[in-house]
């Protein structure tokens, strides 16, 4: 395991397109998949990572109290399977059930979705406002596991969120995500990768 962080992909930066297979329904979705919705949250997260297994619960109630506002939420694995089978397509699906995910969960096969966003690690956030510019990437809060046991709340992605449904300008002073590294099939590694 290599405990990486954000790259902090700059401000105001327009949401990547992407078009993806959601593991559990099988649909394609894409940017315009989330059409007229007030903000938009994407994590790229996997199904084994220690990191994300911590907070894995909090993501479910993210979507579950987020949905409902007019926010777009979408997860995405860009772990290589051939390195790691156990982040593979139905593995993903069984932990969207289990968790009782209500937002798409998406597998990018490619890596290309990962690298567009220059997400280093599981988990990574990225908050996109209505006109879906980059105000806020970085981590969900505190906690981290086995280390300082802070609880997990959700609190730094929360109050993006918050932000923009509010109207308000969030702060460029923003914690990076720790996690394991993306899983990079060899030979795919992006240029950010361990910088």
């Amino acid at each position: 395991m290599v405990m990486v962080s954000s790259t902090m992909l700059e401000l105001g930066t327009p949401a990547p397109d992407f078009a993806l297979p959601d593991v559990v329904s099988g649909d394609t979705i894409a940017l315009s998949t989330f059409a007229g919705k007030s903000a938009l949250v994407v994590m790229f997260i996997c199904q084994h990572c220690p990191f994300v297994k911590h907070v894995q619960d909090e993501l479910a109630r993210l979507g579950h109290d987020y949905v409902p506002k007019n926010v777009g939420i979408v997860a995405i694995s860009s772990n290589s399977i051939e390195t790691h089978p156990q982040d593979g397509p139905e593995h993903l699906k069984e932990m969207a059930e289990t968790l009782g995910f209500n937002f798409p969960y998406c597998f990018d096969e490619s890596q290309a979705v990962a690298k567009a966003y220059t997400a280093a690690c599981t988990p990574d956030f990225y908050v996109f406002d209505g006109d879906r510019k980059l105000v806020y990437r970085g981590q969900l809060d505190d906690s981290r596991p086995g280390m300082d046991e802070q609880p997990v709340t959700g609190k730094d992605l929360r109050a993006a969120i918050d932000t923009v449904l509010a109207g308000g300008t969030l702060s460029p002073d923003q914690k990076p995500s720790i996690g394991c590294n993306i899983k990079w099939t060899p030979g795919n590694e992006p240029e950010y990768f361990g910088a």
